[in-house]
């Protein structure tokens, strides 16, 4: 996401941020676009035809969304990606349940969470689901509902995610197996033969 100059400068500039230096969040937007469209790009790849949530759309949303969260007492370039995750989540899933409810109705999806991190093709009902899902994960192990979101949501590596929350990258690979075990089963509907065992 990178090089090591530009962390130096991301960290630097969020202390400053947060340190009530206002002008900061401006100049850390610039040297963060480019991540923020990325990872934009991977959460909107293979979304139905006829999304009206565009990439730039969903950056700028965030941005404004990070912008209303000054003195975060943000830890490092890391965890900044994390919390902006967090917020293109939010964004996504309230762009989901507003065209549902234009809709009203829909059967739950079936979801493959994958150990590739790229955004499934899936309507607004898979969408909402995973939220539910890892919504419910934040009650159980708030740890590994992080560990999704940094991977599903924020296209984070393994290493990044291990990064961004402060712990081992052996922590997250068991957190990141444990977690897609726990929503596949939670989002993936019993068939008949399923239920006679």
């Amino acid at each position: 996401m990178g090089a090591q100059p530009e962390q130096r400068d991301i960290t630097r500039l969020l202390e400053e941020w947060s340190g009530g230096r206002e002008e900061a969040f401006d100049e850390l937007f610039e040297l963060v676009y480019e991540d923020l469209s990325r990872i934009a790009r991977n959460r909107l790849r293979g979304e139905r035809d006829g999304h009206t949530l565009s990439t730039q759309a969903l950056v700028h949303e965030s941005y404004m969304r990070l912008l209303g969260k000054p003195g975060s007492g943000w830890h490092n370039r890391s965890h900044f990606y994390a919390v902006a995750s967090r917020a293109m989540r939010r964004i996504l899933i309230d762009h989901a349940r507003k065209k549902r409810a234009e809709r009203r109705g829909g059967d739950h999806a079936h979801i493959t969470l994958g150990d590739e991190v790229r955004a499934p093709d899936r309507d607004l009902d898979e969408l909402l689901a995973i939220d539910e899902g890892l919504r419910e994960l934040e009650l159980l192990d708030p740890r590994m509902a992080q560990i999704v979101e940094c991977r599903f949501f924020g296209g984070m590596t393994l290493a990044e995610t291990a990064e961004a929350l402060g712990t081992s990258l052996r922590t997250v690979e068991r957190g990141w197996t444990r977690a897609r075990g726990h929503l596949y089963r939670r989002l993936t509907p019993l068939d008949d033969s399923d239920r006679a065992d």
